[in-house]
């Protein structure tokens, strides 16, 4: 994966975080700062696992952010899971 490929999974993974935060609002542990985070890791998951099914390249812009989006609801899940649960 090049330097670019990683910058733009970094751009999606800030457009996912915020889509995200408002797909599943609520009070997170972390703020919208996490959430934004937990997106761009979720862009970096969903990419790799779109790359390794589907191949490079596939699906375009907007593909790329329903996966993200995706990728970054599922890691906020667990997050609210993991850490909700400890303070609580």
């Amino acid at each position: 994966m090049s330097l670019g490929a990683i910058l733009i999974w970094i751009v999606i993974g800030l457009i996912a975080g915020a889509l995200g935060k408002l797909i599943m609002p609520g009070d997170d542990p972390g703020g919208i700062i996490v959430t934004i985070l937990l997106g761009i890791a979720g862009a970096f998951v969903g990419g790799f696992i779109m790359q390794a099914l589907f191949g490079a390249g596939s699906g375009g812009f907007i593909w790329s952010i329903i996966v993200a989006t995706i990728g970054a609801i599922i890691l906020l899940a667990i997050y609210r899971a993991i850490v909700g649960s400890r303070t609580t």
